[in-house]
């Protein structure tokens, strides 16, 4: 049987195999050499990659992101990381003015395959310019793809694939899972292989169910199999779809699901005013309203600040408790 591993594991083991299989694949960011990162991610891998491809840069969000873009258009397949995806917001202009728009602008002439790592969220008293959910900046953006796993193994297979992707894509990692423990899938247990890839816009089933469909990414995939497990003994059973990406996003298995149970509860951790939860849940109202008995219910964050006292920020951040208590609405008002 393969080693389980953990989700920081997983970014790291993914990073390595394809610097090993791809020459051009590179690191850069702050302190991601000899300190290993922030969250100690990127550690070991100058030993074997050495400096020239596990780059250090100045404090400059807006010129690491830049420089990351210049190395994708000229052939290189650089992985940039910002430290807290809160700083994510310093290179706004480089991501949504550039980084999206050649593509469209010069067709084959030019490629971005770039990916840039942002550690996201809350639940460590960080407060709140080191707790934001802020893929809602890019999630409205053509061009730009938004993978969020919620697992090892999804972290592992989704970023070789947006390594490999021609296209800049902004990949979501939940520092509150970093030392969460996940199987590796068998197929995942050989180093290199291609069939250990997970396609970016491919949802999954996480949890199946029969009553309401959670529709999550990241975190709250964990949060909402939690409230799932506690529901069991009210006899409410909950389907959980782990969307993985927000762009491209996997609305068909989202519509197979919402048809099938007929109520549906969008869960973020983000804010709940203007997220990707709204628009899913518009969507989920566009495609299946004849089929609904109850009306989508959206699980977020409040709209005020992530708070720095553990004791607010449990009162902010969305919960499996959050998602347990819409669910019980939900079959009340069916």
């Amino acid at each position: 049987m393969p080693e389980p591993l953990t989700y920081s594991e997983a970014i790291r083991e993914a990073m390595a195999e394809e610097m090993r299989r791809d020459g051009r694949v590179f690191l850069m960011g702050e302190d991601v050499a000899l300190y290993g990162g922030a969250f100690r991610v990127t550690r070991g891998l100058l030993d074997e990659f050495g400096p020239g491809r596990i780059r250090n840069t100045p404090i400059s969000e807006s010129g690491i992101v830049g420089a990351g873009i210049g190395a994708a258009l000229v052939g290189m397949r650089p992985i940039v990381e910002i430290m807290f995806m809160d700083f994510i917001t310093l290179a706004v202009d480089q991501l949504v003015n550039h980084a999206s728009k050649y593509r469209f602008m010069y067709g084959e002439q030019a490629r971005v395959p770039l990916v840039v790592r942002a550690p996201a969220g809350g639940h460590r008293g960080y407060g709140p310019t080191h707790s934001q959910c802020l893929e809602r900046l890019f999630f409205s953006m053509p061009g730009i793809k938004i993978a969020a796993p919620s697992t090892p193994a999804d972290a592992r297979g989704l970023l070789k694939a947006a390594i490999r992707d021609d296209n800049p894509v902004l990949f979501v990692e939940s520092k509150i899972l970093y030392p969460s423990l996940g199987d590796r899938p068998e197929e995942q247990a050989f180093a290199g292989k291609d069939d250990d890839i997970i396609p970016l816009g491919r949802a999954r089933v996480a949890r199946e169910g029969e009553h309401i469909s959670v529709i999550a990414y990241s975190e709250m995939v964990v949060q909402a199999v939690r409230a799932a497990e506690a529901l069991e003994a009210e006899g409410i059973s909950l389907e959980v779809i782990d969307l993985r990406t927000l762009a491209p996003l996997d609305m068909a298995r989202v519509l197979e699901s919402v048809g099938k149970t007929g109520r549906a509860i969008v869960a973020e951790e983000g804010h709940r005013t203007g997220g990707p939860g709204a628009e899913i849940a518009c969507r989920i109202v566009e495609s299946c309203f004849y089929e609904l008995d109850a009306p989508v219910r959206r699980v977020a964050a409040m709209d005020v600040p992530v708070p720095v006292s553990p004791l607010l920020e449990r009162r902010v951040l969305p919960s499996a408790f959050d998602i347990a208590s819409a669910a019980r609405h939900l079959m009340n008002e069916a």
